[in-house]
């Protein structure tokens, strides 16, 4: 394989078959780990600043491109528009994690870290109203919005979405992890068109609000929201499952130890919902979930131990292969 660009990196088909997972039942897994910049947002980005050029509301080294992003949509973007030739601001939030930051440095992009909680004990509103203020003293700039982009919800559609469906004759479950709910709307979207018994299930963090739940401080990154995007009007899930990040760092341990892969935070809650809604699976049925990104980047967070004991609540010691075995 030879490329011409790193954006041409993106692994469309790579699914891991996790045998017997649930309760006897495999479950497919898709990885979104391998693509470039580490994550399934680069699709997001691409599709975001592809969008604003088709529209003629972007020129290169002219229009400077300023998002809100908790890390991977960051990393992706800064990479995006270091090779296309925009100036990148990165509003983001004290949650994000060293590598990120620096990550997005790299690539060129002007990082700013909101560090004030606001009403509903996320970053949100304090990050927009940092964009309202680049906004007003940068010329030529653009907020490309991924919670109100109806381009976001699109590239997942025509990519992602299609991507899973030309992989199985049938899928009876997808389980999505709801940040925006870009990848959410866009590939049940899609799903639903060609299998229209499947049952889509949102999962996000205990404290988000994206789908009526009561607020609250949440720690891990890239998953659930403090303010409902708009566009997750247009996501409508047959099930929403709500996990403790307890039980996050719980599946993502106990997946490194039964199936020898670290994946991030968000896809340890997709696993955890996973585990919840097991009860309910018919042999023979077809169980896919998307994992947006790969664990590396949660070495300070969610597999460090004393980050765990500072950050996470739990009622009783996590579980994990080692100490459930009998």
């Amino acid at each position: 394989m030879i490329v011409e660009s790193p954006l041409d990196l993106i692994f469309r088909n790579l699914f891991y078959r996790l045998k017997g997972y649930a309760d006897g039942i495999d479950v497919f897994l898709k990885l979104e780990g391998f693509n470039v910049t580490g994550s399934i947002k680069v699709k997001t980005a691409i599709g975001l600043i592809e969008d604003l050029e088709r529209r003629g509301l972007a020129k290169p080294h002219e229009t400077v491109i300023i998002e809100s992003s908790s890390g991977n949509l960051g990393i992706a973007l800064s990479m995006v528009c270091a090779i296309k030739g925009y100036k990148f601001i990165c509003v983001t939030d004290a949650n994000a994690t060293r590598a990120n930051i620096r990550g997005m440095q790299l690539y060129g992009a002007e990082v700013l870290v909101v560090e004030e909680r606001d009403t509903s004990g996320g970053f949100l509103e304090n990050r927009f109203k940092t964009i309202d203020d680049l906004l007003a003293t940068h010329p030529n700039s653009v907020w490309l919005n991924q919670y109100d982009n109806l381009a976001n919800k699109n590239i997942h559609a025509a990519q992602t979405g299609n991507e899973i469906a030309n992989e199985f004759e049938r899928i009876d479950w997808i389980f999505i992890g709801a940040g925006t709910t870009g990848t959410l709307g866009g590939v049940s979207e899609r799903l639903r068109d060609l299998f229209p018994t499947i049952k889509v299930v949102a999962v996000e963090p205990t404290g988000s609000v994206t789908f009526g739940g009561q607020a609250g401080k949440r720690n891990i990154p890239g998953i659930g929201t403090s303010m409902k995007p708009k566009i997750a009007e247009l996501a409508c899930p047959d099930r929403v499952v709500a996990v403790e990040e307890a039980r996050t760092v719980e599946a993502c341990l106990s997946f490194v130890e039964n199936y020898h892969l670290m994946v991030g935070g968000s896809t340890g809650a997709v696993l955890a919902a996973i585990d919840q809604l097991t009860p309910e699976f018919a042999p023979g049925e077809t169980i896919v979930a998307i994992s947006a990104d790969l664990g590396e980047k949660y070495m300070d967070t969610v597999y460090d131990p004393d980050w765990v004991r500072q950050h996470v609540t739990r009622k009783e010691p996590l579980r994990t292969k080692a100490n459930t075995e009998t």
